[in-house]
């Protein structure tokens, strides 16, 4: 598919689904990015669309956000005076090497066909000692498993072509990464228990709604 046709097809699932000004699981990740990257660093935000994530780490960052939808990078920088680029991350890479000192990626890698080459080039392009974050939905927790398991489809987002759990999703930050920390988001095991850090850790990867993680180069 040309970056046209695809672009099209991700600004039409923006505009139907309601997703410009929507941020996935509430906002639960943006203190843990603001924390993990703090300020006075080059940053490059993959698939940041509008920048509703963004602007939790965009001040005091010098940021370059990207993504497919041209639309949702106008909204980006005008609302957030980053500069932005358009680019289709399953054909291009054009940032050179060691130039960031970090790199984010919440909730893009599920939309990748190839990644084991996107990772090399990645990792390429972070300083030494440079963060890799990034969060993905939590494929195989115990609601898509029930799903899966009454015959009916787990994954409703037509735009994702992979899923993780939290075991294949370590695997392949390990092969790059020499520090890797998985914090899982959201989601309940209990009507009235929340996933979150005082609950067992098994618990929380069977039930959390999302994946956020932390790889240092």
């Amino acid at each position: 598919m040309n970056k046209e046709k695809l672009e099209a097809q991700y600004r039409t699932h923006h505009e139907r689904g309601k997703r410009y000004g929507y941020l996935f699981c509430h906002g639960q990740r943006g203190p843990w990015l603001q924390n993990w990257i703090g300020t006075g660093k080059k940053v490059l935000d993959l698939g940041c669309r509008d920048g509703m994530l963004t602007r939790y780490f965009c001040r005091g960052n010098d940021v370059l956000g990207v993504d497919i939808d041209r639309k949702a990078l106008e909204i980006a920088r005008k609302n957030l005076g980053i500069e932005t680029m358009w680019v289709d991350l399953n054909a291009e890479w054009p940032f050179p090497n060691e130039s960031f000192d970090a790199i984010v990626a919440c909730e893009i890698l599920e939309h990748l066909y190839v990644l084991d080459s996107l990772m090399e080039r990645l990792c390429a392009s972070l300083r030494p000692g440079a963060i890799f974050i990034g969060s993905v939905p939590n494929a195989f927790r115990v609601r898509n498993r029930l799903k899966f398991l009454a015959g009916n489809e787990f994954e409703s987002d037509p735009t994702h072509v992979r899923c993780f759990s939290h075991q294949n999703l370590t695997t392949m930050l390990s092969k790059q990464f020499s520090e890797v920390q998985i914090v899982p988001i959201q989601g309940k095991i209990l009507p009235f228990l929340k996933v979150g850090p005082m609950m067992p850790a098994v618990l929380n990867r069977l039930f959390a709604k999302d994946l956020l993680w932390r790889a240092v180069r």
